[in-house]
């Protein structure tokens, strides 16, 4: 135990053979127990974290990240735990740093706490522009929806103490990082950003993630617009219904403009009808707006119920 608090580590692994023995290794003792869930990997990852001593979750197909997560933190909750880590197998991150990630959370400064690459900038990783200004810009994204100010929300070496695990409640495969922070800051769960040095390539292979870029950012835009519909419904389609009104006035402003200067609609008839369908669909969007957020009140009194069962360990 560190300072009398049972803490996990949850590792999700897929194809990691080569670096996730040493990963395991380097786990500080007072780390219980160490979860690694196997994500349908074809080499010999889940054989080697056995061999060192973790207990092995698997997955009989690849089905992404978040999914792993999600089994580790329903694996790691059945035991009880106090904090849980999650952290890559890639070599990335120095296990040793633990320690840092889980003090504010015992000195009760933060339920969630997650390692930054950015908020210090002299602690910046070696990475190709384009993921450090496409870092940037998501965690400006993800800072205006949640009205707070991030610095890196997609750094994959995180601690939750047990009150932040039981509000958790993500449903993304792909990725778990920019989910859970909105999870969290729309729940009013405290969360800290703490500078730690990450190694910013991995030392073996490609990351599953972020080689691709435009795969991950289709498939992390999917995650977050679908997170903020179901908590702030309102907000989305209002969002929607302004960007619709503001196109139809568009058309509008146009066929005024030329009938001021022809004494005609003719032949522009066709953008007084695209204004008429643009403002009608903008209404809609408006009172969609209004009933998803109906919804969304009793998705949250269902996840605070959730939430009550959980403290209750049922």
């Amino acid at each position: 135990m560190y300072r009398d608090k049972k803490v996990f580590v949850i590792i999700p692994a897929y194809n990691e053979a080569a670096t996730i023995g040493d990963t395991i290794k380097a786990i500080p003792p007072f780390v219980d127990t160490v979860i690694v869930v196997d994500d349908g990997s074809v080499d010999a990852s889940a054989t080697i974290a056995a061999e060192h001593g973790a207990l092995v979750h698997r997955h009989a197909r690849n089905r992404g990240v978040g999914s792993a997560f999600n089994t580790g933190i329903r694996a790691a909750r059945e035991l009880d735990p106090d904090i849980i880590v999650n952290m890559d197998a890639d070599g990335q991150f120095n296990p040793a740093d633990i320690a840092t990630l889980i003090d504010p959370i015992i000195e009760g400064t933060a339920e969630f706490v997650t390692a930054s690459r950015f908020k210090d900038a002299s602690l910046t990783p070696k990475m190709s522009a384009v993921k450090i200004w496409g870092n940037k810009m998501m965690s400006r994204l993800i800072s205006s929806m949640a009205d707070q100010t991030f610095y890196d929300v997609s750094c994959g070496f995180r601690a939750y103490s047990r009150e932040a695990i039981n509000h958790l409640n993500l449903f993304g495969v792909f990725t778990y990082t920019q989910e859970s922070f909105l999870n969290f800051a729309f729940k009013g769960v405290s969360i800290l950003e703490v500078p730690i040095p990450v190694r910013g390539k991995r030392a073996h292979g490609k990351s599953r993630v972020a080689s691709n870029l435009f795969k991950y950012a289709y498939y992390t835009a999917k995650i977050i617009i679908r997170t903020l519909r179901d908590y702030r419904p309102f907000r989305f389609f209002a969002g929607v219904s302004l960007a619709l009104f503001a196109g139809g006035l568009a058309f509008a402003v146009f066929l005024a403009v030329y009938h001021a200067h022809s004494g005609s609609f003719t032949p522009h008839k066709w953008a007084g009808f695209t204004a008429g369908f643009l403002v009608l669909l903008s209404a809609l969007s408006l009172v969609l707006g209004f009933i998803l957020d109906m919804f969304a009140r009793m998705r949250i009194n269902q996840e605070q119920i959730l939430y009550q069962l959980r403290k209750l360990g049922k």
